[in-house]
């Protein structure tokens, strides 16, 4: 795994991807994928997650992700 990121990060800084655009990215699809994982259990997630079920609840509403993982889109 250790290669694959050092790969994916050599990619990312060649395309010019700013460091803040990368971590907010990485942050959407870990939340996500972990979501996904508990069936939408915001509890578990933020245990796995290690963080706090207020923190995720934040972070699920600034990358407009539903309760299971699936970003919303706009209508």
């Amino acid at each position: 795994m250790k290669d694959q990121l050092e790969s994916l990060v050599g990619q990312m800084v060649e395309r010019g991807i700013l460091f803040d655009e990368a971590v907010s990215e990485f942050e959407k699809k870990f939340i996500k994928r972990v979501l996904e994982r508990m069936n939408g259990n915001q509890s578990r997630a933020a245990r796995a997650l290690g963080i706090h079920r207020n923190t995720l609840s934040r972070k699920i509403g600034q990358y407009k992700i539903d309760g299971h993982g699936r970003v919303r889109r706009h209508r």
